[in-house]
């Protein structure tokens, strides 16, 4: 068999990959004759067809899914190469781009990128988004890690590799109590008017189950997705947050908040998750490393 022409591939792993044969077209900016005449010598090299053609749908055959999963990987390794020289791999600084999930705690990622803050030849890229949206450019090797305090589970078709990097505790925090006067759970819970995460929280759904657990009906004032958000109520609204305490740790050593108590059985677990990869860059093999390790 000749060589695999690789541009032929990729013209075809862009039509299976949008279904549909004009819009494959469209978006490499070539006629759909020439996309077609590529994908019908790629059939000839091959010796069997790659799509079915029913009317204008396409169905990729037996043959056809398999090359589609090929042409996956050889492309996805091909982006990995990329971005492995933009982020400097072998040298001795480089770029490492991080996204992170618009709720999670700015403290938290402080922390996690303590290590590299101070290196002069490091130039960090960080960017937020929804853990879907941030996943998807981590398969395309735009991210080198997603940071999230949500699992992503890797499949054959979705390589996450998901590592825990911290669990911290909830607790209730508010205005510093007068002097003598304590807290005490689960029996002050429900007069207090309380800020909490939204229900598509894990934190939330741990409290509420034990909420349930304990026959206790908190008085909600607010439901906030946004942990830097959460994190100013707490400070100014007068009322009392559940929240991780690293999301108000410089409150609570200035004394602007108090820690009413740690929450028993909820915490909070942060992950970074990566895709499978020949090589991951050497900075993020550091700081997961350091991570882990703290």
């Amino acid at each position: 068999m000749n060589r695999l022409n690789y541009h032929h591939l990729h013209a075809f792993w862009s039509v299976a990959s949008e279904g549909h044969l004009t819009r494959a077209a469209e978006k490499l900016h070539v006629s759909q004759s020439a996309l077609s005449a590529q994908i019908r010598q790629l059939e000839e090299q091959l010796g069997q067809p790659l799509f079915l053609r029913e009317g204008r749908k396409l169905r990729l055959t037996g043959l056809g899914a398999a090359v589609l999963r090929y042409a996956e990987d050889i492309f996805a390794l091909g982006n990995e190469l990329l971005a492995a020289a933009a982020s400097g791999a072998g040298a001795g600084g480089g770029v490492l781009r991080i996204g992170s999930v618009a709720t999670l705690s700015r403290n938290f990622q402080e922390w996690f990128l303590r290590p590299v803050l101070k290196e002069a030849d490091v130039r960090l890229v960080l960017e937020s988004g929804s853990l879907e949206e941030l996943l998807q450019r981590l398969k395309a090797h735009e991210l080198d890690v997603v940071l999230s305090n949500r699992p992503a589970l890797g499949d054959d078709r979705q390589p996450w590799r998901c590592r825990t990097l911290a669990r911290q505790p909830v607790v209730l925090v508010g205005p510093p109590l007068p002097a003598g006067q304590a807290f005490r759970f689960p029996d002050g819970l429900p007069a207090l008017p309380l800020l909490a995460p939204s229900r598509k929280s894990e934190i939330r759904l741990r409290f509420d189950l034990l909420c349930e657990e304990l026959a206790l009906q908190p008085v909600i004032r607010a439901e906030v997705d946004d942990m830097a958000m959460l994190r100013l109520l707490a400070r100014d609204a007068g009322c009392v947050a559940l929240l991780p305490a690293i999301v108000v740790r410089d409150e609570l050593d200035k004394g602007l908040l108090q820690q009413y108590c740690v929450v028993p059985q909820v915490e909070e677990t942060f992950y970074a998750i990566t895709v499978q990869r020949q090589f991951l860059p050497p900075l993020l093999q550091d700081l997961l490393r350091a991570s882990i390790a703290a």
